[in-house]
């Protein structure tokens, strides 16, 4: 190299080393002041996250299936022989309560009816009889009662005379002992006429002529009930499901000749668990609806097992449903609504804000600048929501970051 280009190339070399740290200092006095470093103390704080605790819904109202039957199921039975004379309704149609569904042929019955008219009127006419002699022997006996007192009165009188005349020397002792017998035998006979009357007054004569009376007159009535059964009545309105009967078939006592359901109301029928059971206690009524159908209907709860069923682990519910256009039908299902959409919305907190310690759970609160360890119970989980039962409320702070780390009543800082 010769001997110029290595002077000019010192000389460049000591320009740019001129430039350089002239920018050097140029940035030096124009760089901004550095920030300041925190405090021992404030460094050894914990920084946390918080959210309020709000309520959320924890899911869609909780449901049961269940079945719709009927309120009242009642078989007519036949009460009475008889042949089947006529059938007024057909199986599956409506029948109102007291209506006639089939007769029977009631002529023997009427038969039976006359023989125990005819009883009743034999059995009144000796009644009456009877009476009319029982009177006119109560008259004869007190008549001869009267009789014989006033021949007992005369004959004491005659009896008395002969003592004297006896006395006297007039009549002999075989009369006056005529006398005597005399005067005692019409007191048998009064004595014997006064026991005849009594016993008549007594006793009741007539009894066997009232009892066969009585007896007629049960014959005559047991008739007319009998007639009244030959109608087959529907013993509640509702639906005839049943009616195995034609005419002309003779039917015995105790034959199910018909059932009708009744369907206003109808009932619902569920077996829950007891959890389930623990949802509804103390409320009077629940809704439900047909499935496909967007109508929400309302039960009356007529009956909640308190004890479990021992043969199916489960608490029987019943619910009572006016059914007046009868839509509902037994036999179909019903879907119940446990839980309203309201009874949805519960306390809520993150699932990765709880903390876990064996079989307890925990949640950080944060009270000034205190974090409060609170157990809490928990219900329901929703993917990333758990609700809660205890330990919060609504409106405290939930520290949701860092939680892992902390020790209760710990002071901490909130992340900024």
């Amino acid at each position: 190299m010769n001997l110029n280009k290595m002077k000019s190339v010192k000389h460049s070399t000591k320009w740019m080393g001129a430039v350089v740290l002239s920018t050097a200092l140029l940035t030096g006095c124009t760089a901004p002041a550095a920030k300041p470093q925190p405090n021992a103390a404030e460094a050894a704080l914990k920084t946390v996250k918080v959210s309020p605790i709000t309520k959320k819904s924890i899911g869609d109202p909780l449901e049961q299936v269940a079945d719709v039957v009927s309120s009242v199921t009642m078989d007519v039975v036949t009460k009475a022989n008889g042949d089947v004379l006529e059938i007024y309704k057909k199986r599956g149609e409506l029948v109102q309560k007291g209506e006639v569904i089939a007769r029977m042929d009631p002529t023997d019955v009427a038969l039976q009816k006359q023989k125990g008219v005819l009883g009743v009127k034999s059995a009144g006419q000796q009644l009456t009889k009877a009476k009319e002699d029982l009177a006119n022997s109560k008259v004869d006996l007190q008549n001869a009662v009267t009789k014989s007192e006033t021949a007992v009165k005369d004959a004491e009188k005659s009896y008395s005379k002969g003592r004297n005349d006896y006395d006297s020397g007039l009549i002999t002792k075989n009369q006056l002992d005529q006398m005597e017998t005399q005067l005692n035998n019409l007191k048998l006979d009064l004595e014997s006429a006064k026991n005849k009357l009594k016993t008549l007054e007594s006793t009741n004569s007539l009894s066997q002529l009232e009892t066969q009376l009585e007896s007629s007159n049960l014959s005559v009535r047991e008739a007319d009930r009998t007639l009244e059964n030959m109608e087959l009545k529907a013993p509640v309105s509702g639906v005839l499901t049943e009616l195995p009967i034609e005419t002309g078939m003779s039917l015995s006592p105790g034959f199910k000749a018909a059932q009708v359901q009744q369907l206003d109301p109808v009932k619902i029928k569920a077996e829950l668990t007891e959890a389930s059971a623990a949802l509804i206690r103390g409320k009077q009524e629940l809704g439900f609806y047909v499935p496909g159908s967007k109508d929400k209907l309302k039960g009356q709860i007529s009956y909640l097992a308190d004890v479990m069923s021992a043969q199916s682990k489960s608490y029987s519910l019943e619910l009572q449903v006016s059914n007046a256009e009868r839509k509902l039908k037994p036999g179909s299902k019903v879907q119940i609504l446990l839980t309203e959409e309201k009874d949805e919305v519960v306390i809520t907190v993150p699932t990765l804000s709880v903390v876990r310690e064996g079989g307890d759970t925990f949640v950080f609160v944060l009270v000034g600048d205190v974090a409060e360890k609170r157990k809490v119970e928990l219900g329901r989980l929703n993917e990333t929501i758990q609700e809660v039962l205890s330990g919060i409320k609504e409106g405290e702070q939930l520290i949701v970051s860092g939680q892992n780390q902390l020790k209760d009543k710990e002071k901490v800082q909130l992340a900024k």
